[in-house]
């Protein structure tokens, strides 16, 4: 809406959008600038769907390359990174799967990074820490690592998508290329099974802070 000598300000211009146009034209600068912003997030999903740590960053880059080479096909109707991260778990299954080895969480997964755009979930201690209570949320971290390991794919995959890497429901969605109901129901299942893992070691803890 305007009135007489005003304008409305225009919405904010996407800047991965942008840099995706400029290398769409041939400004390779221009993608060199997105793998800069998403190279650190993308070798963490990784780092969680394989065990091998020396295969990470060899996914991650053929992740790139493979986003490079088909970014001429890209046209926004999704966010940049859901794009990016949907390449890369396909990228990490394929190469997974050339190998025979099986996706498993690496024990990076319940670690933060304070200086990533996108923050983990994982166990925080408490300002009142003791040798026991550091104990105890290390054994609970360690159960809730091995739950996680022993998820389908399917479920592991969407439950790392939300609870670690931050995505909504319908970025989850488009990343796994199934429908949102769909995502629900692995997120749920994917909870209650680690729950049940993890019940029995809280209620010997019970009264304690982790």
């Amino acid at each position: 809406m305007t009135t007489e000598g005003v304008t409305a300000p225009p919405p904010a211009p996407d800047s991965d959008w942008m840099l995706v146009e400029r290398c769409q034209a041939g400004d390779k600068r221009a993608f060199e600038l997105l793998v800069v912003k998403y190279e650190r997030r993308i070798q963490r999903l990784i780092g969680r769907m394989v065990r091998d740590v020396d295969l990470v960053e060899d996914i991650a880059q053929e992740t790139f390359i493979r986003a490079y080479r088909a970014l001429h096909q890209f046209r926004g109707d999704a966010q940049f990174y859901t794009w990016l991260y949907r390449i890369a778990v396909n990228t990490a299954k394929k190469s997974l799967l050339e190998l025979k080895r099986n996706p498993t969480v690496s024990e990076s997964f319940l670690k933060t990074d304070d200086d990533d755009e996108t923050k983990s979930h994982g166990i925080e201690p408490t300002t009142d820490e003791t040798p026991e209570s550091l104990y105890a949320a290390t054994e609970i971290a360690a159960v809730v690592n091995a739950a996680l390991q022993e998820l389908p794919e399917d479920l592991r995959q969407a439950v790392t998508l939300r609870e670690i890497e931050g995505l909504t429901y319908e970025e989850i969605s488009s990343v796994m290329n199934c429908p949102i109901g769909t995502v629900r129901s692995r997120i749920f299942r994917a909870r209650e099974a680690i729950s049940a893992k993890v019940k029995p070691l809280l209620e010997n803890q019970s009264g304690k802070r982790w």
